[in-house]
């Protein structure tokens, strides 16, 4: 713990020192409709949609059996996405997986972590990469869920509200297995960052952008966004490989405009190396942040700053992202998820 508090006293005396301005209110007033998995805007005031009706007649399952190359399984698509149980094409890629973690709790309806998260935690955009997270991390973030302290301020994301209720209905035992399982796992390439005026159309299903095919297909302009696809639709949607990636798509010129954002501050921000590490792959309990999904990187940026997230490594990032407009969270993120993976982290933290 002496890096976390060499680190904490650190990024205290920046901000004492003024580096970091106070927060400002109303900077981002709405939130990024893309990076919540939104086509359109959050209409100030809005309720959560109501959840789709089911099926008067749900149709019958298909029992067709899908392999991927490299696995030795196949599995129906009842079986991919069974929330307790959900199917593990590489077993050979993790640790045996704690029962919440390969199972959930059918009873207290907490599904499957590996349902979302992928067995090996790389996750997809609209959730989050939870592998190679410090232990004393992911059990804070955990805790903040379970009392109250992480929302979304996207009141449409209805996947933020099912991790709260997932959080309360797990045991502290369960979540510290959860992050002991995840935590040894170490975060490896998923994300090939390509820079554009013009992205694939796309369509959004359950918060994530899925390329166009067939007459619907076609280009757009990127404009203020950053667009995640995956590499190979039917793979990641309908099959859950978890050796399958994503593609973001940035605007042209924002890698670098983010560079300087994140290794010198440009006089908006703290440089991030302060906290993440030189190399930005985490400084003890701090996470690592090259590499990741930047779609979840900028929601926790603005959350953050309009303090729909909070706890206790919030107090410290507030000022840090206040000053930051819409376009400085883009072209941060651009930069830190083209950085390279797979050094080691700086030792200091976890259990």
């Amino acid at each position: 713990m002496r890096n976390f508090a060499v680190l904490t006293i650190a990024l205290a005396l920046v901000v004492a020192a003024g580096v970091v301005a106070a927060p400002q209110s109303g900077s981002n007033s709405v939130p990024p409709p893309w990076a919540f998995g939104f086509a359109t805007p959050l209409t100030p005031g809005a309720a959560a949609p109501a959840p789709p009706a089911a099926p008067a007649a749900p149709p019958p399952p298909d029992t067709t059996m899908h392999r991927l190359p490299g696995s030795q399984f196949s599995f129906m698509l009842n079986q991919i996405r069974d929330q307790y149980g959900p199917a593990d094409w590489f077993p050979g890629d993790h640790p045996q997986m704690p029962d919440v973690v390969a199972h959930g709790k059918r009873d207290q309806m907490v599904a499957a972590c590996s349902l979302c998260h992928y067995p090996n935690g790389k996750g997809r955009p609209e959730n989050a990469g939870v592998s190679g997270l410090p232990y004393s991390y992911f059990v804070q973030t955990m805790m903040d869920f379970k009392n109250d302290k992480r929302k979304s301020s996207d009141t449409r994301k209805a996947n933020t509200n099912r991790m709260i209720s997932f959080a309360k209905n797990m045991t502290d035992d369960e979540i510290k297995q959860a992050a002991q399982y995840f935590g040894a796992i170490k975060w490896s390439p998923w994300i090939r960052v390509v820079e554009t005026d013009t992205v694939p159309k796309t369509r959004i299903a359950g918060g994530m952008f899925l390329v166009e095919e067939g007459a619907q297909a076609g280009k757009e302009p990127i404009g203020q966004r950053i667009i995640e696809t995956p590499e190979k639709t039917e793979d990641t949607e309908m099959l859950r490989n978890s050796h399958s990636g994503f593609i973001a798509y940035v605007p042209p010129g924002s890698i670098k405009k983010g560079e300087a954002l994140v290794t010198n501050g440009a006089g908006k921000t703290t440089q991030c190396a302060v906290c993440h590490g030189a190399n930005l792959q985490g400084l003890g309990p701090v996470p690592g942040i090259a590499g990741r999904s930047p779609s979840y990187l900028v929601r926790q940026l603005y959350d953050m700053q309009v303090s729909a997230r909070k706890g206790e490594w919030t107090d410290l990032m507030k000022p840090v992202v206040a000053k930051l407009t819409a376009e400085d969270m883009i072209n941060i993120v651009a930069y830190t998820a083209s950085r390279p993976v797979g050094e080691s982290r700086t030792s200091g933290g976890g259990r």
